[in-house]
């Protein structure tokens, strides 16, 4: 992750299945990997100690079109971290009046959530982008990711909000918070009972802005993104400071994998 965000989806194709390289192998040192639709027909390592699976595409509006295969193959994560073996992230994004559908009301596929900052409405019959339709709109997008991606037992896994400047959000961080909310919601309303942040302190800071304790994003647990790095530093990182008085639970490094590069994640815990 944090790489350009492409607009076009690859076509699903099998997973080629490898060992994992010496620099990062989990039988040394139990760290897990993560994968979402770039790594479609690629290359991805075995073995691994705990996997995260991305569920959408290249939009947050989207599917992974490996998402199976993926589950499939995060399903044979060995263990030996506190991690949970397989986990899910899914986009987070706020184009605002730019979206193809904005918010226009309370209500979303039959549910009316509580909606903190009022009522999501319109002004002579145009969509507005206010604090309750950022919400409104974070939590279709929240509640589709659990509903019609094809997860199944969507408690079963923690989920992440993946939270970068490569994907939409608004200049206002009010109006990102908002939308991060009900993005929550809607995962809860999901199903979903376990739900962390994904970012880097720079990109949260630039999104999220100042988190108020009132707000639900407040001490939820962090992935934090090093970019490449070692696993020696990723384990140093687990000691910094966390995002909005959350706890880092893990740190992602970009770490030499075959030719190329592979996401590597250290457990904190």
């Amino acid at each position: 992750m944090f790489t350009a965000v492409a607009t076009v989806v690859v076509a699903a194709a099998a997973l080629a299945f490898a060992g994992p390289t010496s620099t990062a192998s989990a039988a040394v040192s139990p760290t897990g990997v993560d994968v979402s639709w770039p790594q479609c027909g690629s290359r991805v390592p075995t073995g691994q100690a705990f996997a995260i699976v991305g569920v959408n595409g290249s939009l947050g509006n989207t599917t992974n079109p490996c998402l199976d295969e993926q589950l499939a193959w995060a399903a044979s994560s060995v263990g030996g971290s506190t991690q949970p073996k397989t986990q899910l992230y899914v986009l987070f994004a706020n184009p605002g009046l730019q979206a193809s559908v904005w918010p226009k009301s309370n209500s979303y596929q039959g549910t009316t959530p509580t909606n903190r900052f009022g009522n999501c409405g319109t002004k002579g019959g145009k969509p507005q982008l206010t604090l309750a339709c950022s919400f409104m709109y974070g939590y279709a997008r929240g509640y589709d990711d659990v509903t019609i991606r094809g997860i199944d037992r969507p408690a079963a896994y923690r989920w992440w909000i993946d939270v970068e400047e490569g994907l939409s959000h608004q200049s206002a961080t009010s109006q990102n918070r908002a939308a991060l909310e009900g993005m929550i919601a809607g995962l809860k309303a999901g199903g979903v009972r376990t739900i962390g942040i994904y970012s880097t302190p720079s990109q949260w800071k630039t999104i999220a802005g100042s988190v108020g304790k009132d707000s639900i994003l407040y001490g939820r647990s962090n992935w934090i993104a090093l970019g490449r790095s070692t696993i020696t530093k990723a384990r140093q990182a687990c000691s910094s400071m966390p995002l909005s008085g959350g706890k880092i639970a893990m740190v992602q490094i970009e770490a030499a994998y075959g030719s190329g590069t592979i996401d590597r994640d250290v457990s904190c815990t």
